[in-house]
């Protein structure tokens, strides 16, 4: 069973620290220049440094550092992995997609800027993470860069969240819960499990020994997803930086709008305790993904 007190002041701290390192290294390494790109530049800034959990950068650091690994390599696959993350957000809340004006709290990249610009900007993002991730201080080995760089296209593309967000796109009244749970494992725990993974290959992990952080990774996303889906309907705007009701006013479908919100819930609560679950062999030194697990399903944003 989940409950607050499960959770403990080390989630907290960890996602505290995340937050610093990773905005700090994000400032260092987007730096506006001085010349006609610079609303490019500016625009990459707002979409990927506004603010946000850093979640995905701390899933990275979480699991290098269960192994051994180095937390500023995990860092920089961190980074890339937001840049990833907020490229996808800009996409979606662009007219074209989800029409969202709000984000973060604040005006979503194309109400900012222009819709040509967020769209590029997005484009940009995405591209960066792939330059970040072939640097040589990512790892010493090529060939562990270039593993990080094809798992993470697999992850984006066709087999991940462009797949995903197309089904979202496609969905129609008739669709069921086992459709929408395979749309979002696509949308959001792809991203969600290549970073676990991540972290572990760059601790010298083998892709086999990697199955159960997989397992982890993907239950603890669709949890994450679930509540999204709830706090669309029950949060509060000033802590979710989000309109409400935003799918029930596209028509859009998920596990909640099929289930029922108590039904929705209840599956939350136990899909993370199956991620919970997947971390058995690791001891005490996964309680900090065994929190993450829990906050997943007890967040408010």
């Amino acid at each position: 069973m989940i409950c607050s007190s499960s959770t403990t002041l080390d989630l907290t701290v960890a996602f505290g620290r995340v937050r610093l390192e990773v905005d700090d290294l994000l400032d260092r390494l987007i730096v506006v220049p001085d010349d006609d790109r610079a609303v490019l530049f500016h625009a990459m800034r707002y979409a990927v440094m506004g603010g946000g959990k850093r979640l995905r950068p701390l899933l990275v650091t979480a699991t290098c550092e269960l192994f051994g690994g180095s937390r500023s390599q995990a860092l920089l696959v961190g980074a890339a992995a937001e840049c990833v993350h907020a490229q996808s957000l800009a996409h979606d809340d662009l007219p074209c997609m989800d029409d969202d004006d709000l984000r973060r709290g604040k005006p979503s990249v194309h109400n900012a800027f222009g819709e040509a610009v967020a769209v590029l900007a997005g484009d940009a993002l995405l591209a960066f993470a792939f330059e970040l991730l072939g640097r040589r201080d990512v790892h010493d080995d090529g060939s562990v860069r270039a593993e990080l760089v094809r798992s993470l296209a697999e992850a984006v593309g066709a087999a991940g969240m462009a797949g995903g967000q197309v089904m979202d796109l496609v969905a129609t009244q008739g669709v069921d819960a086992a459709e929408i749970a395979k749309m979002q494992e696509l949308k959001t725990a792809a991203l969600i499990g290549w970073c676990a993974e991540a972290g572990a290959s760059l601790a010298g992990i083998p892709a086999e020994a990697r199955a159960s952080l997989t397992r982890y990774a993907t239950s603890l996303g669709l949890a994450f997803q679930i509540v999204d889906d709830l706090l669309d309907i029950e949060g509060i705007p000033l802590r979710t930086g989000k309109r409400l009701g935003r799918d029930k006013a596209a028509g859009r479908h998920n596990l909640v709008t099929i289930l029922g919100r108590d039904e929705a819930r209840a599956l939350a609560s136990s899909t993370a305790n199956q991620a919970i679950d997947c971390l058995g062999q690791f001891g005490e030194r996964a309680n900090l993904l065994r929190d993450l697990a829990r906050f997943s399903v007890l967040r408010d944003h």
